[in-house]
């Protein structure tokens, strides 16, 4: 079932993913330890969590991406070089920050190291969208997802690990470097073929992407594309957050929760994943948001069942399992099925936006979770985060029936 994984294209989308999943951290959690570590106060941390911004954001400037190219390496691979360069020096530059003395010049490396790193991602969900086929978008997106989360723990744990032993300025010196040879290592990636012209101009750039989604699509499904990416994960969203409240007032440690969502949680995703992209190649992209959908609503029923079992470390480490698998498993799908609505002309815009799309779900619709468990209580909480993947779940007969397979090879007709 593994075999699609086996081929020179994955490995090179693997090392894409690691690429963009190293500069994350670096930014919010890695940082906030190092500044915790240095004696910053707690409001000047929360604030740091602004320099994420640019992943949010970053929909503003993808045209640009899709619309120019440097002198050298292609289209794709120019990008990923000047933006990959400058995040090493980015990053290697916080060898000579110092948080408690020069905060400012400290959140101002923080946030370029942010927007280069929105920037390469842009370039990495483009690329992976351009160079994989309709067989191989599972897999492709198993693949990415993979690498990112690889790079998550070599910067999450293990920066934390080396901090122990080595000054913080060292420890993001020696990522800086990792960058550079990252960046080095991804100058021997293919460079996708382009089937058809980029955009002529800015305005084309900006414009082209939405019209071209509408025209392929058509109004009422593209509509329902777009609603089902905000409500496809609203029932994972809802308990995402509040998982962690949950164990503590269930009267489980924080270090009892910190191994189990850190370590086995994460390494329970990247099962999810892997099986996801590996399951897609073999029952398409159709069928398996309609499989990992229902999965992942249910799963949240591994919560309730925990609710009602009480303080039970067997059942506690069975639902922090089941529920990142089934993330795993959906965000597959999910990422595989916005690449393939990406025309390759526009891919750098389209894929930033729709996937921009995602966060709505995830911080704005999902907000009121809080609010809810509070005045419902637990149990009642898991039944409604349940029900809550059921809209986007009606949706799917509209543009993913179950019989009729997406074929990649027919995205972008319409722009020949």
């Amino acid at each position: 079932m593994f075999e699609v994984f086996r081929t020179r294209k994955m490995a090179q989308i693997l090392l894409l993913g690691f690429s963009s999943g190293l500069p994350l951290y670096l930014t919010s959690r890695t940082l906030q330890a190092w500044m915790t570590m240095t004696g910053v106060n707690l409001t000047a941390i929360w604030l740091f969590s602004l320099a994420s911004l640019p992943y949010s954001l970053k929909f503003l400037w993808s045209p640009v991406i899709d619309r120019f190219c440097f002198p050298f390496l292609g289209r794709r691979k120019g990008w990923l070089f000047v933006t990959q360069v400058a995040l090493a020096v980015a990053i290697a530059a916080m060898a000579f920050a110092r948080p408690a003395h020069a905060l400012q010049l400290v959140a101002f490396n923080a946030l370029l190291i942010a927007f280069f790193s929105a920037t390469q991602d842009i370039t990495v969900d483009a690329y992976t969208t351009d160079i994989s086929d309709a067989s191989e978008v599972g897999a492709a997106s198993g693949a990415k997802v993979l690498g990112y989360r690889v790079a998550m723990i070599a910067t999450g744990a293990g920066a934390l690990v080396l901090a122990d032993f080595i000054s913080w300025q060292t420890v993001y010196l020696i990522l800086g470097l990792l960058m550079l040879i990252v960046a080095l290592a991804c100058t021997r990636v293919a460079e996708p073929l382009l089937i058809d012209r980029p955009p002529f101009s800015m305005r084309e750039a900006i414009r082209m992407p939405l019209l071209d989604f509408f025209d392929r699509s058509g109004t009422t499904r593209a509509a329902c594309i777009l609603a089902f990416i905000v409500l496809y994960r609203m029932g994972d969203s809802m308990i995402n957050g509040m998982t962690t409240s949950f164990l503590i007032q269930a009267g489980f440690s924080q270090t009892d929760i910190g191994l189990v969502q850190g370590g086995v949680g994460l390494f329970a995703t990247i099962a999810g994943v892997l099986a996801g992209g590996a399951v897609m190649a073999r029952i398409g992209i159709n069928r398996s948001l309609w499989v990992f959908g229902v999965l992942q609503a249910t799963s949240n029923f591994a919560y309730l069942f925990l609710a009602y079992a009480g303080k039970k470390y067997p059942v506690m480490i069975a639902a922090i399992i089941i529920e990142n698998i089934c993330y795993g498993l959906a965000t597959a799908a999910l990422v595989g099925f916005i690449m393939s609505l990406c025309n390759p002309r526009f891919s750098a815009t389209q894929y930033a936006l729709l996937s921009s799309l995602t966060a709505v779900g995830r911080d704005l619709v999902a907000a009121p979770s809080g609010s809810i468990a509070e005045l419902v209580g637990w149990p009642a909480f898991f039944v409604i985060s349940v029900l809550a993947a059921a809209p986007g779940m009606m949706l799917l007969p509209v543009f993913a029936p179950w019989r009729e397979e997406r074929k990649i090879a027919e995205k972008f007709q319409s722009s020949l």
